[in-house]
């Protein structure tokens, strides 16, 4: 009887149909509740900065590879959805100038001059974002705050995270987002959809953002701030359902998934309750892709049937 050789192989084994495509396809359907919600309260100045940071984001992408010689990737989508959560890390006053300025560094600085997508070293978007609130910290946190009825009325107010040292917002206008901030900062409900989706698709798994926001919960509870207005609060919930579980530049192991999220809510938490500056989650995130490397290597799995090193 012959005896056909098998070749064995580490997993993943399992196989379907995604694609990169499908996957940002998804990530911009879950977005879309978000940008509709920013529209409702911001007014039509935050539909139009979304669709700037897109179109610039592609337009980016494009002429580098057509200047490089480089195979063209902009049908992937991936520069959409970097566009797209850049404004979201944006107040709607800003000048798009500064977006057009942002989506330069995320897409040609942080992603295609470290090889293109799959290669960052960070989320691009995290990147745009921190280089612009470095360089331009007056025009971005200018922040408008909703009018009535509706609309962008204003600048300079306060967003929750600095209001709650001084008095205690509603929870109700929290999680519905009737307050001042960037784009992605504000409806809650509207995120929490978009993440719901995410996770019934199977795009994300819901490890990172579930150890993330409970971790910031019970950091919370211990240092006597209040759990939930911390969770509403911010860009807490943007980043952890849609830039934190980033594939590139998060870790692959559940274990992994696990350390990476504890790591985050605790410098976040750090960043809000300790340091001068009263966001921390684009700085915890930036920190935690740059150790993505060795929480990878500490939590990888051994193969089935593989030596022990010596």
């Amino acid at each position: 009887m012959e005896h056909t050789n098998m070749l064995v192989k580490a997993s993943p084994h399992i196989r379907d149909n995604s694609s990169t495509q499908r996957i940002m396809l998804d990530v911009i359907i879950a977005l879309c509740p978000a940008i509709l919600a920013s529209g409702i309260i911001f007014g039509w100045r935050a539909l139009l900065l979304v669709g700037v940071t897109a179109a610039a984001s592609v337009a980016f992408e494009y002429l580098y590879c057509y200047f490089l010689k480089k195979p063209i990737t902009i049908g992937d989508l991936s520069a959409v959805v970097t566009g797209i959560l850049l404004a979201f890390n944006l107040p709607a006053t800003i000048p798009l100038w500064i977006a057009i300025l942002g989506s330069f560094v995320s897409i040609v600085i942080a992603k295609q001059l470290f090889g293109g997508l799959g290669h960052n070293f960070a989320n691009p978007a995290i990147v745009g974002r921190i280089v612009l609130a470095v360089s331009f910290a007056g025009r971005m946190t200018a922040y408008a705050y909703p009018a009535v009825p509706g609309g962008v009325d204003a600048l300079a107010s306060a967003t929750p995270l600095v209001a709650t040292r001084h008095a205690d917002l509603p929870l109700l206008q929290l999680f519905l987002g009737a307050h001042g901030g960037v784009l992605g900062e504000t409806c809650a409900a509207a995120l929490l959809l978009g993440g719901i989706y995410l996770v019934v698709r199977r795009v994300i798994s819901p490890a990172i953002p579930v150890t993330y926001l409970a971790t910031v919960a019970i950091v919370s509870l211990l240092a006597g701030q209040e759990p939930l207005v911390q969770l509403l609060s911010g860009g807490l919930l943007l980043g952890a359902i849609f830039m934190a579980t980033d594939y590139v530049t998060s870790p692959y192991t559940l274990t992994g998934k696990i350390v990476y999220g504890l790591g985050l809510g605790v410098i976040t938490c750090a960043i809000r309750f300790w340091a001068s500056s009263a966001e921390g989650v684009s700085y915890a995130i930036l920190l935690m892709n740059l150790l993505v490397p060795y929480i990878n290597d500490l939590t990888r799995q051994k193969p089935l049937g593989g030596a022990k090193k010596k």
